[in-house]
């Protein structure tokens, strides 16, 4: 069975934008979570992130399995936000607080994987509590240029890596 990936806000955009420095490499794993018949999740939290720029619609939606945000992911979020132990200094709090819903919903849902072209704030944190928490999610940076290996499980990475 393949892993399932839910999609960060910063990875739609830089998919659906052929202007945006990651775009080629979001289309990459697009191409590759639609040829492994991964399990594609897209969340509420993102929709109405999207939706402040641009319709929802532009997006493929019939590729995705929609998320609500319910009360259990509100009290993982809480959770979360608690084990974090504040946000850094200059780092806008209601962006932390989103992105701590998203990593919440991945968590409740058990879904491994979050893409994200978000080094900034939606990747540190979710590696912070990953890492310090023990937390079972990885986020997967665009910037770090396509990797098909990221999506595995057990972390092995592809020989193209290495070459």
């Amino acid at each position: 069975m393949k892993p399932s990936i839910l999609l960060d806000t910063s990875f739609l955009i830089s998919l659906v934008d052929g202007q945006r420095a990651n775009h080629d490499v979001a289309a990459q794993y697009y191409k590759l979570m639609l040829e492994q018949q991964s399990p594609i999740y897209f969340s509420a939290i993102v929709a109405a992130e999207i939706a402040i720029k641009q319709p929802i619609t532009d997006l493929p939606l019939k590729n995705f399995r929609h998320i609500p945000f319910n009360i259990p992911h509100s009290i993982e979020a809480a959770r979360i936000w608690n084990l974090l132990d504040g946000r850094d200094s200059g780092d806008n709090r209601a962006v932390v607080r989103d992105d701590m819903k998203i990593i919440a919903q991945a968590l409740h849902e058990k879904i491994p994987f979050i893409l994200t072209d978000d080094a900034k704030t939606f990747y540190k944190y979710c590696e912070r509590l990953r890492l310090s928490n023990g937390l079972n999610i990885r986020a997967v940076k665009l910037s770090d240029g396509f990797d098909s290996g990221a999506l595995r499980l057990d972390g092995q990475k592809d020989i193209e890596t290495f070459i």
